[in-house]
């Protein structure tokens, strides 16, 4: 998600809190009003828990080119440099030190809905000088703040994995999950549909992406949303393996898995 950064606006933070209660789910996340960039490799330095005491493994294989289309989640919101320290960025870095040759374009716009996901997914597509070899998509957290209704956002990111999958790019869902407070009717639907798209497409899945941080507030930022670069540290931690094996099988091999 690494675009240009702008403030929340106080109505988006009033409902980013009713609707997480407390930062509870920390749902999804967007700052409604941040500007918007070109998709761009990610690059940078990085750290991965775990990963500083392994030594470096030589980068080798065929170069894999992943676009990690999605939210401020993506974008690095509230970073001093989301070139660095976003999470498309920090992938690539922990992917390369691993010896998988991958490369990350940031594709993510904040304040972005499934909608509006949809309405740009193309033009990114054919902005993108090769065809990439995994579409990373992160959406849905938006839809929860403005309270769509689940349908909503199944109908647009089922017409965004009928683009991917008519142009044969292999797909990694990140899904999100509803706040118990919007009723037990809503929070079932939502939370299904992340699920049954990547089974009916057969497309990879992590259910709820945030799982590993969401109940630790000190990796939050103040706004109780988006991740601070440690939480975006753990996220890739507890990512990378998936990730890694969503890749083309030539760069699981390589990666070791």
């Amino acid at each position: 998600m690494s675009r240009r950064n702008g403030p929340i606006r106080n109505g988006l933070k009033s409902a980013a809190i009713a609707v997480a209660g407390a930062g509870a789910l920390l749902l999804a996340a967007c700052s409604e009003n941040a500007d918007t960039s070109e998709a761009v490799p990610a690059s940078g330095a990085a750290t991965v828990p775990g990963d500083e005491t392994l030594p470096t493994i030589p980068v080798m294989g065929e170069e894999m080119r992943i676009l990690a289309f999605g939210d401020s989640l993506f974008a690095g919101y509230g970073f001093e440099e989301p070139d660095r320290d976003s999470y498309p960025a920090k992938l690539e870095t922990a992917l390369r030190a691993r010896g998988v040759n991958a490369r990350v374009a940031n594709a993510g716009v904040s304040g972005d809905t499934s909608a509006a996901g949809l309405a740009r997914l193309e033009f990114v597509l054919e902005a993108q000088s090769d065809t990439p070899d995994l579409f990373i998509l992160e959406l849905g957290g938006n839809d929860l703040l403005r309270g769509l209704s689940p349908e909503q956002t199944r109908a647009n990111i089922t017409a965004m994995l009928d683009e991917l999958k008519a142009r044969e790019i292999p797909v990694l869902i990140m899904g999100m999950r509803a706040p118990p407070n919007y009723g037990p009717e809503y929070q079932a639907d939502f939370d299904a549909l992340y699920g049954e798209l990547a089974s009916e497409y057969d497309a990879a899945l992590i259910p709820f992406w945030l799982e590993d941080i969401y109940q630790q507030p000190q990796l939050f930022q103040n706004d109780r949303i988006h991740p601070t670069v440690e939480g975006i540290e753990e996220l890739v931690g507890s990512t990378i393996e998936t990730v890694t094996e969503a890749l083309p099988e030539q760069e699981a091999v390589a990666a070791g898995s």
